[in-house]
C-alpha cells in the first residue's frame, strides 16, 4: 500500500472495529486492482473457461481497447513481472499466473493494522513440496477431528515408507487402509496407530503396520 495513502487514513484506525477494519482493506483492494491486475482476472477468467491464453485480437475486445501496442505493452509489463514468459513465439502462463494475492497478515484477536504487500502465492507451491510423490486424498470419518481433520477434507498426501513418530500417517494395517497418527510404544516397542478422537481406540498390528505416505496439508472449503 502506498506510504502516503496509509498516511492519510492512519486516523481510521483509531478505534476501529474490526469490520470496519477489514471493510477498509476490501476497499483499498478494490481500489489497487482496477486496471493491472482486474485485466489479468480477466485473462484469468477466460483461461478457465477455454484452457488457453486470448490471443491478442481478443485482447482488444476483452479490455476493451482499440490499440494493439497497448495490448503488446501491458503483455510485456506482465512478463516482467513473472505472470507469463515466451516459449518461442508462444506466449505461455507461470505459476505465478496461477498464483493468489496475498495481501498481508490479520490477526484473529483483537483488531490491528497491518502494512498490506502484494506478493503473490501459488498454493501449489506452498502446500506441495514434491509434486512428483505427491497426490489428494478425501476423508471419510471422524476419527481424526480431534487435530481439525474432518470428514470431507481433502488432504495432500507424500509418499513416504518411513515417517516420524507423531505424524499423519496413510497406512495399512493387517491389509486395511486408515488415515491415522503414527505411535510408538516404549514398552512393546512397537509401532502403533491412534486416532484424534477418544471414541476410537489405538490400533495394534496383529501381522504388519505399513506406511505409504505423511499428510502434508489439509484442504477445506468453506460455504
Amino acid at each position: 500500500m502506498p506510504t502516503s495513502l496509509m498516511h492519510v487514513r492512519k486516523d481510521v484506525f483509531e478505534n476501529v472495529t474490526c469490520t470496519k477494519l477489514i471493510q477498509f482493506y476490501l476497499t483499498i483492494y478494490h481500489t489497487i486492482s482496477m486496471g493491472n491486475i482486474d485485466r489479468l482476472g480477466v485473462i484469468k477468467k477466460f483461461f478457465r473457461k477455454h484452457h488457453r491464453l486470448p490471443s491478442y485480437s481478443e485482447m482488444l475486445h476483452l479490455f476493451a481497447i482499440s490499440s494493439k501496442n497497448a495490448v503488446f505493452k501491458i503483455i510485456n509489463k506482465w512478463i516482467d513481472e513473472g505472470f507469463f514468459k515466451k516459449e518461442g513465439h508462444k506466449l505461455a502462463p507461470t505459476t505465478k499466473f496461477f498464483a493468489i494475492p496475498l495481501l498481508g497478515n490479520i490477526r484473529a484477536g483483537f483488531p490491528i493494522l497491518a502494512e498490506e504487500n502484494r506478493d503473490y502465492v501459488s498454493l501449489d507451491d506452498y502446500l506441495i513440496e514434491d509434486p512428483q510423490s505427491s497426490f489428494l486424498l478425501k476423508v471419510s470419518g471422524d476419527s481424526l477431528e480431534g487435530i481439525g481433520i474432518f470428514e470431507g477434507d481433502i488432504v495432500i498426501i507424500q509418499r513416504k515408507k518411513e515417517a516420524s513418530i507423531g505424524s499423519v500417517v496413510l497406512a495399512q494395517i493387517d491389509k486395511e487402509w486408515t488415515l491415522k497418527i503414527l505411535r510408538k510404544d516404549r514398552i512393546q516397542r512397537l509401532n502403533y496407530l491412534s486416532a484424534a478422537n477418544p471414541k476410537y481406540p489405538s490400533f495394534y498390528p496383529k501381522e504388519e503396520l505399513q506406511i505409504f505416505g505423511i499428510v502434508k496439508a489439509v484442504v477445506r472449503k468453506f460455504n
